[in-house]
């Protein structure tokens, strides 16, 4: 299906300095598609009528595109997400209230210049993977009439797939956001729990949900992310995002990374799915990466938790009230998945926390030794005939590989990967440690132009790689003396979780002096215009939040500073003040500090 909009951020933007369209003129544009799209996709629960939309057009008369970093951009909200006088339903009319204020996230968003185009569709209290779950009407897919658009952000999902919106929030509690963004070739980003704000969210599992993104590309669900990942005092389950996961994270995945794949993979019978995957396996060993082997079985017990333990209860805490007093404004599918809930007792909610914990334990340690791992978005895509047939099944079939997530507290990011061969999309998930968000999308992002897959709307990707290399959560350090493996200092980068990537040489561009006093015994590094040589140095990874503390342990003359490897690269490694090379001997010459222990 062809659109006639670029509705990326960045085509938005450069439309607006052109003087090509403006907002009132974009937007009225995408209301009137809307309006005839959404009875076939039953997409929108609320689409904002022209007055509703005046006061967010008015807003930005008198300013140009410039002037704030979201002007004009047109965008959707899971109708279980707050917008101040507009009804929030949850998918359940006689749960169905208006709220007086906008989610936190909705108003920041329209404080960066975002117009609110509706409030779309999804699986009833968000419980459900398939889109079907509502009484406004089932969601199809985007592109296949024969599927589901997956849930539970059906609209959400649909409103960016279908070019109507640059973007749409969802929530995921279980891979709500992941899984309709697979079956419609857009990205979902379920970042770390508590870094999108859920105040103004009416909750699924309120331990565990998260606000999403859903958009075309990696890099925009990374500017979105970099706009609006703030401390929210109005959300006790609110995280400050740590500086290594800024927007300036954002960049090109260093080659080498470690990605794991499952050694127990499910396909549940799907012929296509398999060589999918294996491809996506391929395009990352393409961009650097190295496949890694994982034991799944410990992150797929805890998936099975989720159901099959005392967390339906939480679901309960919401719905509950309303399924005793009028059990009939409840779907019957989501009657019978809450209605072991309140025969669970405490007793089982500790027991089930505890065997959880000992699972995270487990995942943790494997988790530790990787950049990412990478799965299926789901084992194979189910049918609408299938649902219907089998609901509670094949809804569980979808949610495979996302249930555990929020359970273990990861980041994660769908990301297209293939169709099929009746033209359905297919997806991966990338996951990761907590505030890894946007080194994971930076891997989405080398992905998507590594399969240079086209976009929804049939847009071509057309993107640079980043020229700055993407952080996460550990930082490299060069060391040149009493730090090297083995020796007397090691254990401070060791006791901080420390691990040896490599050992190598400096640029031939470096002096090393063996300075005065001790014990320990310690070189002293130094560039230099001429007369440089090339240094024995290992390079070590530890985690970032550790590095300041190891920073401030350095003793002078010493200090962390820029060293370049001999492959060009620049790393932060110790370096010598010029003034402590009073005393020093220069043992250049040996070419590195165990060589010159070993002389001696």
């Amino acid at each position: 299906m062809n659109h006639p909009y670029d509705l990326r951020l960045g085509a938005v933007k450069a439309a607006y300095l052109a003087g090509t369209t403006t907002p009132r003129q974009l937007i009225g544009a995408l209301r009137e598609q809307a309006a005839a799209l959404s009875p076939e996709f039953n997409l929108f629960i609320h689409l904002l009528t022209e007055q509703e939309l005046e006061p967010y057009l008015a807003a930005l008369d008198g300013k140009n595109a410039d002037s704030l970093p979201l002007f004009g951009v047109p965008f959707a909200i899971k109708d279980n997400i707050d917008l101040a006088g507009i009804p929030t339903t949850a998918a359940c009319p006689a749960f169905a209230y208006t709220p007086s204020e906008s989610a936190t996230l909705v108003k920041q968003l329209l404080a960066l210049g975002a117009v609110p185009l509706g409030k779309t569709n999804l699986d009833q209290f968000a419980t459900g993977l398939n889109g079907t779950r509502s009484p406004y009407g089932p969601c199809r897919n985007s592109v296949h009439p024969d599927y589901p658009s997956g849930g539970s952000s059906a609209g959400s999902s649909l409103a960016v797939a279908l070019g109507l919106a640059s973007f749409s929030l969802g929530t995921d509690t279980a891979g709500s956001g992941r899984v309709p963004a697979a079956l419609n070739n857009l990205v979902g980003l379920k970042a770390t729990k508590g870094l999108i704000s859920t105040a103004g969210v009416v909750p699924a599992c309120r331990t565990l949900d998260c606000v999403t993104y859903f958009t075309a590309t990696a890099r925009e669900a990374s500017q979105l992310l970099g706009l609006t990942a703030t401390l929210d005092p109005a959300d006790a389950y609110s995280r400050k995002n740590p500086l290594w996961n800024d927007a300036s994270a954002f960049g090109l995945p260093r080659k080498g990374f470690r990605f794991g794949v499952p050694k127990q993979l499910e396909f549940l019978g799907c012929p296509e799915s398999p060589a999918l995957f294996g491809a996506t396996i391929k395009h990352l060993e393409a961009l650097g990466g190295v496949a890694v082997e994982l034991d799944f079985e410990p992150f797929a017990e805890a998936a099975r938790l989720l159901y099959e333990g005392p967390w339906v209860a939480e679901r309960y805490s919401v719905a509950g009230e309303l399924i005793e007093a009028q059990p009939d404004a409840v779907l019957p599918v989501i009657h019978a998945v809450l209605s072991k809930a309140p025969g669970t007792t405490a007793v089982e909610l500790f027991r089930a926390q505890y065997r959880l914990q000992e699972l995270k334990a487990i995942c943790d340690r494997a988790m530790a030794e990787l950049e990412c791992v990478l799965t299926p978005a789901y084992p194979r895509p189910v049918t609408l005939a299938e649902l219907a047939a089998e609901p509670v099944k094949r809804n569980s079939d979808l949610g495979y590989y996302t249930n555990f997530m929020n359970m273990l507290d990861y980041a994660a990011i769908a990301v297209p990967a293939g169709f099929m061969a009746n033209g359905l999309p297919w997806g991966v998930t990338l996951f990761g440690r907590p505030f890894t968000d946007q080194y994971l999308l930076s891997l989405a992002e080398s992905l998507q132009c590594e399969t240079d897959l086209p976009l929804a709307g049939e847009r071509s990707l057309g993107l640079t790689a980043p020229t700055t290399l993407a952080r996460h959560d550990l930082a490299r350090v060069v060391v040149c003396g009493a730090h090297l493996d083995g020796l007397p200092l090691n254990w401070q980068l060791k006791q901080r979780g420390g691990r040896l990537l490599q050992a190598t040489q400096s640029s031939p561009d470096y002096q090393l002096w063996a300075l005065a006093g001790g014990p320990p015994l310690r070189p002293g590094m130094m560039r230099v215009a001429e007369g440089g040589v090339a240094i024995e140095v290992e390079v070590w990874e530890l985690p970032s939040s550790e590095l300041g503390s190891f920073l401030t342990g350095i003793p002078a003359p010493l200090g962390l500073g820029k060293v370049q490897l001999a492959d060009g690269t620049w790393e932060s490694g110790f370096i010598c003040e010029p003034y402590g090379l009073a005393g020093a001997t220069d043992i250049s010459h040996f070419g590195g500090w165990r060589a010159y222990l070993k002389s001696k």
